[in-house]
């Protein structure tokens, strides 16, 4: 993948469309016009694209951002982008085909890192109006910088155990790098979105015709 541009990433925002959050962290890198753009070269960008993710609360991520240093957010960062590559081998090599259980080792590194996660569960009141008095939630401690790659390991691990990977596909637009999982009916999605990719190979269809009309 081209070496991605820097600072961009604070103009455009961050890109939501494969319908699996594990893989639009995937998609934290792309080429939305002409040049790659990564949304966590750096530890500011990686807490931007969480906020824009919604996968860390508000107060988690102004608490982390005041605590933790630069360089130890640019570290965290840097493992984000490592678990990023390691996943997107992952999906490249298993995308249009059933997951095998067998794979299961491939999937360690994953699970080391889930293994270091400090969540907990707890009854929360319900409002006035829920058929219940109590819900049972998980809730996390972000107790360091590195907590912020928990959400993330974990949209990772619900990608692999609840998508039937057979639907997972690349965009087919020229240059574009975007992975999606197909959930349209018929499983028949091509772009990683109309208004972007699909709308860019309408214009080139077009223009193809036109040209070939000229020539006739």
């Amino acid at each position: 993948m081209p070496n991605p541009i820097e600072m961009d990433y604070r103009q455009i925002p961050a890109m939501f469309l494969a319908d699996a959050p594990g893989i639009d962290f995937l998609n934290s890198i792309a080429t939305p016009v002409d040049e790659p753009v990564d949304w966590i070269g750096d530890g500011e960008g990686l807490l931007n694209w969480l906020e824009q993710a919604g996968m860390v609360p508000p107060d988690a991520l102004a608490a982390i951002r005041s605590q933790a240093t630069s360089a130890e957010l640019d570290e965290v960062a840097a493992q984000a982008r490592g678990l990023r590559e390691w996943f997107r081998g992952y999906v490249k090599e298993r995308k249009g085909r059933a997951l095998d259980a067998a794979d299961v080792r491939v999937l360690e590194p994953l699970n080391e890192l889930l293994a270091r996660d400090q969540q907990h569960g707890e009854i929360v009141a319900n409002g006035p109006d829920a058929g219940s008095a109590f819900s049972y939630r998980t809730t996390r401690r972000w107790s360091s910088a590195e907590s912020l790659l928990m959400p993330i390991a974990e949209a990772i691990a619900k990608t692999i155990c609840d998508e039937d990977f057979t639907h997972v596909k690349a965009c087919e637009g020229v240059n574009c790098t975007l992975l999606f999982a197909d959930h349209t009916r018929g499983h028949a999605r091509r772009w990683c979105s109309m208004a972007i990719c699909g709308n860019r190979a309408k214009v080139a269809a077009h223009r193809a015709r036109l040209k070939e009309k000229q020539a006739e």
